[in-house]
């Protein structure tokens, strides 16, 4: 079975006992994370299987709970280790123009943290962003953008579902199949992401929680210069990381991963996605991919042969921009998004 097919919304279950977080992390309090942009609300939605918190601009509701508003629907998903407020930086910029949609993804912040691995396959993470689009928005298209880990479910949602979607916007995400080809054939990427190794550890949570998350900090500086890190922004990702068993939930990400990553002088496990279909893993819609050249965790070859998954691709490259580009380059990701979307209608 294709394993960015069949996205099929399952019984709800909300898995084991989470893990004990670190001594040293500070529990939210309630209303910390509230600290909205003008215009934007929080709610969340019964996805079937989770319940998702989400941030969004609708000036009103219909009866049955889809959003009343005519603008561009887009829906923003954001990447480890953050939350919605990954995307925060670009809604000045598109707010009047299109409604915004940032969830918290599942097993992030407020939303629902399911505890087993398996809850973390790709087909379930899919199925919450179609049971919350659906919930939302009816049968509308909408756009559909990732960061991170978010651009692997906007990915393999378009790759699975592309008749929900207007277009696929990208920042410093990946493919699944040139990335693992990436991995597997070239030594800079892969030693630019032996830190899947660390993050899948026995110990992982327990060592990223720890002395208040301080690991999981310098995980942002790591990959770049992180000058917007604010001290009131290390205060809200610690708040959303110290959530009953989110780290935890945040890790499985990886542990559920179909992608491999080799580390240098052992043997290759198998790798099925390197041989991939291209055509089976074709994103057909609009694909607008904006990318910082300077991200030391994604390099460009990850992105290598991206045209021949997606035959309508455009390409924004930022030369000063690095893995957060979200957070640095917030308005030109912005304009780039305006202009890309003002392209389609």
């Amino acid at each position: 079975m294709n394993i960015y097919q069949n996205a099929a919304l399952t019984p709800r279950s909300r898995g084991d006992a989470p893990p004990r977080i670190a001594e040293g992390a500070t529990p939210m309090r309630s209303g910390d994370l509230q600290d909205l942009p003008n215009g934007f609300h929080s709610s969340f939605v019964d996805c079937g299987e989770v319940r998702l918190h989400l941030v969004h601009n609708a000036r009103a509701a219909h009866a049955d709970g889809t959003l009343d508003d005519s603008r561009t629907p887009i829906i923003f998903l954001h990447g480890f280790p953050e939350f919605w407020a990954a995307w925060e930086a670009l809604f000045p910029y598109l707010a009047d123009t299109c409604l915004l949609i940032a969830p918290d993804q599942r097993g992030y912040n407020l939303s629902d943290a399911p505890q087993r691995i398996s809850d973390y396959s790709v087909k379930k993470l899919v199925s919450d962003i179609l049971a919350l689009s659906s919930n939302l928005l009816g049968n509308r298209k909408f756009v559909l953008a990732g960061h991170d880990w978010g651009a692997a479910v906007a990915y393999s949602m378009a790759i699975a579902i592309p008749q929900r979607l207007k277009a696929l916007i990208v920042a410093n995400g990946v493919h699944p199949v040139p990335f693992q080809r990436a991995l597997v054939e070239d030594e800079a990427q892969m030693a630019a992401s032996q830190y899947f190794h660390h993050l899948t550890s026995e110990n992982a949570v327990e060592h990223m929680s720890a002395d208040n998350f301080r690991r999981a900090f310098a995980m942002f500086e790591k990959f770049s210069p992180a000058p917007w890190l604010t001290s009131r922004q290390r205060q809200r990702y610690a708040e959303a990381w110290a959530q009953p068993g989110r780290f935890n939930a945040m890790l499985n990400w990886y542990r559920a991963s179909p992608v491999v990553v080799p580390t240098a002088g052992k043997p290759l496990a198998p790798t099925p996605l390197k041989d991939a279909d291209s055509e089976k893993l074709s994103v057909k819609v609009p694909h607008l991919l904006v990318w910082g050249m300077k991200d030391p965790a994604l390099l460009p070859v990850s992105r290598f042969g991206l045209e021949r998954f997606a035959p309508k691709l455009e390409v924004i490259e930022i030369a000063d921009a690095d893995h957060w580009i979200l957070h640095s380059h917030g308005e030109r990701v912005a304009t780039e998004i305006a202009k890309f979307i003002e392209k389609l209608d």
